[in-house]
């Protein structure tokens, strides 16, 4: 149990001038000559009533400070003691205090009188139970909160009134410990029946609001008293309810159609919900001392607000925190280097294709497509900034694309050009949905050729640049020549309307040369299914000009001289599609002779585009402001397109 401050009867500033001087006077008091100075420091030159005069923050801390700001009373609470000759025995017996403070909401009082008494009850409820640790006052300071805030009859308080958002982080707070597992840290959202200091609270809980995209939330974390590291700002929405991060296990029994997601958003992802405790007729129920609440979660991806008579209330949401919470010591991290060096992510994400959130019918899929040894969790800060712009929310969703950074770009591209295919399909076979076909690309480094890929009619050129014999007069397996055909030929991706390049080497990277490369040919692994299948094709006659004896890596096809990127370099976006380029240089001077450490300007430079902007970055510049302001002028502009 916590010690409890023993100076909850002097008035606040007196309070706190006698901390300071604790030490001190404790040893004067000791050696029995300090009462009298004390009494004549602080009443010497002063009349009984009078007034001090206090800096602006000294003003607004005394108007502001409360149980959760200062961990003591607010003034409001404390006036309610005063009134009903309380005040001393708060200090001495807060549950008996308690107990006669809520004896008095039971006499007919006025509703002004009523609501500070209800108020007085959260706020000292939420007191007692800091210093307790007691589950019940904390929901106790949860259920008189709601009777505050959302009375059945009568006028709630005035929104300009101070303690209506204190009510609300009282009630907030309440719920989230009260609900808490001490020894675990986690919510618990269950049927059970608690004993309260007044009475009984029965909660209730609503299975069908655990259900998500195919999944079942479990798990509970509440976010809200979680620093967050890593991300430049930080977004909540203030409202009413419990901020938590939900994991996820599979539900099986659920609809077919959440089969897609389920199969493309990863089981490790934390989920930002709410749970709100909703009370019928809450002052009624307060004073009979039986109350039945029902439980529900809300996903902050599928509402914002409660219904609340009346009147949409909005939920406290945490997005950001969840987010900071899910990459803590994610294993996504590691797969930058191990995804780069060998491994396969389509063991564990199917085609690579991920999706952040359950399909959106109406939503434009923002397709993020990561570079060479990254992966997706580098999108982190562009996500948490366009996620809350107030014109693209609701308008887009987020989707992620994984992949082996070290295999040939162009195997990547087909494996991409396919899932896009592929979840189009699953989601909206009909063709019913024209957001699907609206698709953004938006490509880091590596990840920017890819998204050319996706927007370019290749012809026979790439073939062309590897064999002097026409593709149909090759002796091959059948399995090789459908790959081929499919790498290597192929048209714009029909669902995709605009690409965004960022730091993109379209004429390679002179980091891809001499030592660095000769070091990537040692310790990159490729899929062995991909090196069995045309190891014995490289030493054909028609493939004699390469000189090649193993099929190159992603970072060879990036050297500026090899024939992959020369031959990409040389073809035009397809007319139907926009694209635009953010470039990243280092330093001042001519553009011509900057780089961003990996990618020169002149290679990340392309004709065509319909916009162009430089950014005074390094190359991994998809987390810079700048950049991030360009892509969401770039997703207002293409909202507005249709």
């Amino acid at each position: 149990m916590k010690p409890r401050a023993s100076f909850l009867i002097l008035p606040r500033a007196l309070r706190k001038g006698l901390r300071q001087m604790e030490p001190l006077w404790r040893h004067q008091l000791i050696h029995g000559s300090a009462l009298v100075a004390l009494l004549v420091l602080v009443s010497a030159c002063a009349t009984p009533i009078g007034v001090v005069h206090l800096s602006t923050q000294q003003m607004h801390r005394g108007l502001t400070a409360n149980v959760l700001s200062t961990a003591e009373p607010s003034d409001w609470s404390t006036q309610v003691l005063q009134r009903l000759n309380l005040f001393g025995r708060f200090d001495q017996d807060a549950e008996a205090t308690l107990a006669e403070l809520h004896k008095a909401i039971q006499q007919q009082v006025s509703e002004d009188r009523l609501q500070d008494r209800l108020f007085a009850l959260s706020e000292l409820s939420f007191f007692h139970a800091e210093h307790s640790g007691r589950r019940e006052h904390y929901l106790a300071s949860a259920v008189y909160a709601y009777a505050f805030l959302f009375p059945e009859k009568g006028t709630p308080p005035d929104p300009l009134d101070p303690r209506h958002r204190l009510a609300a982080d009282l009630y907030n707070q309440g719920l989230t410990k009260g609900l808490m597992m001490s020894e675990e840290e986690e919510v618990v959202l269950k049927d059970e029946t608690i004993l309260l200091p007044f009475g009984e609270l029965r909660l209730v809980v609503n299975p069908s609001h655990f259900s998500w995209g195919g999944y079942r939330f479990m798990r509970f974390i509440p976010v809200g008293e979680f620093g967050v590291r890593g991300l430049r700002n930080r977004y909540r929405q203030a409202g009413i309810g419990a901020p938590l991060a939900a994991g996820l296990e599979p539900d099986e029994s659920g609809p077919a159609a959440a089969e897609a997601a389920r199969k493309r958003i990863p089981p490790r992802i934390k989920v930002p919900v709410t749970a709100f405790l909703r009370l019928t007729a809450p002052r009624r129920a307060v004073v009979d001392a039986k109350l039945i609440g029902k439980l529900e979660l809300y996903p902050a991806d599928e509402a914002s607000s409660v219904r609340l008579g009346d009147r949409d209330v909005p939920l406290e949401l945490e997005p950001t925190a969840t987010m900071a919470y899910q990459l803590e010591g994610a294993p996504v991290w590691d797969f930058e280097i191990a995804g780069f060096r060998f491994a396969d992510p389509r063991a564990i994400f199917g085609d690579g294709l991920i999706m952040v959130h359950p399909y959106r019918p109406g939503r434009i899929p923002i397709v993020l497509v990561h570079g060479t040894a990254s992966s997706p969790a580098r999108w982190a800060e562009m996500i948490n900034e366009l996620a809350h712009d107030p014109v693209l929310r609701g308008r887009f969703q987020f989707w992620l694309f994984m992949y082996n950074t070290g295999q040939p770009i162009l195997y990547s591209a087909y494996i991409m050009r396919h899932a896009l295919h592929d979840i189009v399909t699953e989601l909206d076979p009909t063709g019913k949905d024209p957001a699907l076909r609206r698709m953004v690309i938006i490509g880091h480094s590596q990840g920017g050729l890819l998204a050319k890929l996706m927007a370019i009619s290749s012809d026979t050129r790439f073939w062309d640049a590897v064999s002097s014999m026409p593709f149909d007069q090759m002796e091959m397996p059948p399995e090789t020549r459908q790959l081929l055909r499919e790498g290597m030929f192929f048209e714009p991706a029909p669902t995709v309307e605009r690409v965004v390049f960022i730091a993109t080497p379209h004429r390679g990277s002179y980091q891809a040369t001499g030592y660095v490369l000769n070091l990537i040919r040692r310790i990159v692994h490729l899929p062995g299914m991909l090196v069995a299948q045309f190891q014995a094709l490289l030493q054909a006659p028609a493939f004699a000009q390469l000189h090649m004896s193993q099929l190159p890596t992603s970072v060879e096809n990036m050297s500026p001289n090899h024939h992959f990127i020369r031959t990409l370099a040389a073809i035009s976006i397809d007319s139907r599609i926009t694209a635009h380029s953010i470039i990243a240089v280092l330093g001042e001077g001519p553009l011509s002779s900057r780089t961003d450490g990996v990618v020169s300007y002149d290679s990340a430079h392309i004709e065509g585009v319909a916009s162009e902007l430089v950014v005074r970055s390094a190359h991994s510049t998809q987390s810079h402001p700048e950049t991030i302001e360009e892509v969401r002028r770039i997703l207002r502009q293409h909202i507005e397109m249709r």
